[in-house]
């Protein structure tokens, strides 16, 4: 994938915001809120910063890999493997549908490209990313691993489990992210269960932290990743935690828990579109 300037990222992760909410409203079934606020970490990772080829196979040898543990931003993902070349952007027509091969969860049993595992149940995604990671150091595969998990995610004991252990085997080759809007189904996550400072607690399980500040700003994206790849290769797994507000891009779903799984209306949809540019032309 040839590397996009920034100012056709920024077109880009307009039309993959108008990509999500058409798929959500159609089935009124989904989860926009999250998609829309890790639109530009996915855009600016698959037509920026990773070595990857939408001729999928699921070895992936010489390929950076990327693997999503928080499943359920599916309509994020599907959008951007579709305006990446991985399938037509008319399957994403198909989204949530029976026999559909976008379900509301990736899943492998259809071998929809650009999906290496199932994903959705929570805490899983980055012990499959380490292994992913462990072997492309057997296999002397110099590309990298990536893997998104949620905050909410970070409730969960695999989690912590799969970072003492990629610390201690020195699986350099791994960037994780957080997706930290501080949001999750039930409310913000201070209410749910208290984070407290993740970036402490991850530098104490022997992680390279660094923060992004600004995760819906492109550019700002670009020069986390950028300083992320950076860090490898020198002994600790590397996490960059990405500050990023749910619902970006519309006015009235930006930061709040509430757009977490809930679909727009026919007036909300024709709202949301009102301020999102059609750039690569509609499904």
């Amino acid at each position: 994938m040839e590397k996009q300037p920034l100012a056709q990222l920024t077109k880009i992760s307009s039309q993959v915001r108008r990509d999500i909410l058409r798929m959500v409203h159609a089935v009124q079934s989904g989860h926009p809120g999250a998609s829309l606020g890790c639109t530009e970490f996915f855009v600016a990772l698959y037509f920026n910063q990773m070595k990857h080829d939408s001729n999928f196979n699921m070895n992936g040898s010489n390929e950076d890999l990327f693997f999503l543990s928080n499943g359920h931003i599916s309509p994020v993902w599907y959008s951007v493997l579709a305006r990446s070349g991985y399938f037509s952007a008319d399957e994403l027509k198909t989204f949530r549908k029976l026999n559909s091969r976008l379900q509301g969860h990736p899943a492998t049993e259809e071998n929809l490209p650009g999906i290496r595992i199932a994903s959705g149940s929570l805490g899983q995604g980055l012990s499959a990313a380490i292994g992913a990671a462990q072997v492309k150091k057997i296999n002397q595969d110099d590309r990298l691993v990536y893997v998104l998990m949620g905050d909410g995610e970070q409730q969960e004991g695999q989690v912590w489990e799969a970072c003492m252990y990629a610390a201690h085997h020195k699986v350099d080759n791994l960037i994780a992210t957080i997706d930290f809007n501080r949001q999750q189904i039930d409310g913000p996550t201070k209410d749910v269960m208290d984070l407290k400072d993740l970036k402490v607690k991850w530098e104490a399980f022997g992680w390279e932290v660094i923060e992004t500040l600004k995760g819906n700003d492109m550019e700002a994206v670009l020069e986390g990743l950028e300083k992320a790849k950076s860090l490898t290769g020198k002994g600790k797994p590397v996490l960059n935690l990405l500050h990023t507000e749910m619902g970006y891009g519309v006015d009235f779903m930006v930061g709040t828990h509430k757009w977490h799984g809930i679909a727009p209306s026919d007036e909300q949809l024709e709202n949301a579109l009102g301020q999102l540019e059609e750039t690569l032309g509609d499904y």
